[in-house]
């Protein structure tokens, strides 16, 4: 989906990622191996921002 945008468009937000890359299905994946895994057990509720710090403030 992201290759359909201009590539200028892309590199100005790549720009305003603080990781400098956008995520990749390994990045999610990772992410989604860890939460079902016994060591989130204890993590309840919460929503986990995978995006790079993209939008920190």
């Amino acid at each position: 989906m992201v290759a359909a945008v201009p590539e200028n468009v892309r590199n100005s937000i790549v720009a305003q990622i603080p990781i400098g890359r956008f995520g990749t299905p390994d990045d999610v994946a990772h992410v989604v191996s860890f939460l079902v895994s016994e060591e989130s057990g204890f993590i309840t509720g919460a929503n986990l921002a995978t995006n790079g710090g993209h939008f920190m403030e």
